[in-house]
């Protein structure tokens, strides 16, 4: 039986069953997380697993070089659904992040992120031998910019950031000079710092009012403990009063800064704070390192893929948790500003768990199309 172009025939032994493993079971967390968060949101946040387990196991099926095959296609459809939040995008709190497809919300950001990952995994694929070349940069810069600029004035500055960080990652990965990567940081590090000491002047244009608050908050919590900070002060006790083991899922206990609404939308962006008040250190820890293993797990599917492209699909999406976990958990810390970011695997949100899952199963199938030696 001839099989269909878009797959081919693979061995069970390839299939990475530890990676599948450890993205079950840090869902299980979340999914225990949310519920004790806000308990209305866990059968959404189980139904969301289970979807998007069914949505990486026939993904992991699919080939991704097939897939990447359509890399324009792919890249024009992100775009297109990142222009979409503008005319139909639902305004909530002020941004227009959201398009309500009437059964439920629809993130584009999240979904894009995937589909960016794939088309510049073949964008660089195609530029291997002229990658370090200055209209190849140039291009790049270009085709990065533009869903950059469509996320950035939804306004979703956190996602902006995190996407433009995996981007940068990819290229790096893809084989860009070592020279040129020390040059862009020799630009970088002075236009950020100028860009701050810019963006906390009263008068300042660059940033929303919320958006410069919250650098402020940061550099000055005491001075915003009562308002902006007031979140992230909150989150810190909440994960300080776990101690080592929590004082448990569930629980009513009186002096429970969840319990008692100090924290908003706990099942978001601030997950991590639950996750420290009711599982404690140990639990805290054991996330991080699932997170960290999965990272590591993307990573070594990567370096054994058959080409660049598959090295660049699986070190990219592993970056993305990676970066993404790196600022949820230094939000909830108060080691970074206040933004929001979801916990990968942990927060609610049907778009980004799905999102996810699809991802974690074009890595799969990287994995199942083992190197081919020369």
């Amino acid at each position: 039986m001839r099989l269909p172009r878009f797959t081919k025939p693979y061995h069970l032994r390839d299939y990475k069953f530890s990676l599948v493993f450890l993205v079950l079971a840090l869902s299980m967390i979340g999914i225990l997380a949310v519920g004790s968060a806000k308990a209305i949101y866990q059968p959404r946040q189980i139904f969301g697993v289970a979807f998007g387990f069914c949505v990486m196991i026939v993904v992991s099926l699919i080939d991704y070089v097939w897939v990447c095959d359509f890399y324009w296609l792919l890249y024009l459809f992100a775009v297109a659904i990142l222009a979409a939040v503008i005319p139909f995008g639902e305004k909530v709190n002020g941004a227009r992040r959201w398009i309500d497809l009437g059964f439920t919300t629809f993130q584009p950001s999240e979904l894009a992120k995937i589909l960016l990952i794939l088309f510049f995994a073949k964008f660089i694929m195609e530029h291997t031998e002229d990658i370090s070349d200055k209209f190849t940069l140039v291009k790049y810069a270009v085709l990065c910019g533009i869903p950059l600029v469509l996320i950035v004035v939804e306004p979703n500055l956190s996602t902006t950031i995190c996407t433009a960080l995996v981007l940068c990652l990819l290229i790096f990965v893809g084989g860009l000079r070592y020279r040129i990567i020390g040059t862009i940081f020799v630009i970088l590090i002075p236009t950020a710092l100028i860009f701050l000491s810019i963006v906390v002047q009263p008068d300042q244009k660059l940033l929303k009012d919320y958006q410069q608050q919250r650098i402020l908050a940061f550099i000055e919590p005491e001075k915003y403990a009562n308002d902006t900070a007031y979140q992230q002060r909150n989150a810190v006790m909440a994960i300080g009063s776990g101690q080592l083991t929590g004082k448990g899922l569930n629980n009513n206990t009186t002096t429970s800064v969840k319990n008692g609404n100090f924290i908003a939308e706990p099942q978001t962006d601030f997950i991590f704070a639950i996750i420290g008040e009711e599982l404690g250190f140990i639990g805290s820890c054991i996330v991080i390192a699932l997170l960290l293993l999965i990272v590591i797990q993307c990573i070594l599917i990567g370096t054994r893929s058959q080409n660049l492209t598959g090295k660049i699909v699986s070190c990219g999406f592993g970056g993305l948790i990676g970066i993404q976990s790196f600022i949820n958990i230094g939000v909830a810390t108060q080691i970074l500003p206040n933004t929001g970011v979801p916990l990968p695997f942990v927060s609610y949100g049907l778009t980004s768990l799905v999102s996810l899952y699809m991802g974690v199963g074009f890595v799969l199938n990287v994995g199942l199309q083992p190197k081919k030696y020369q």
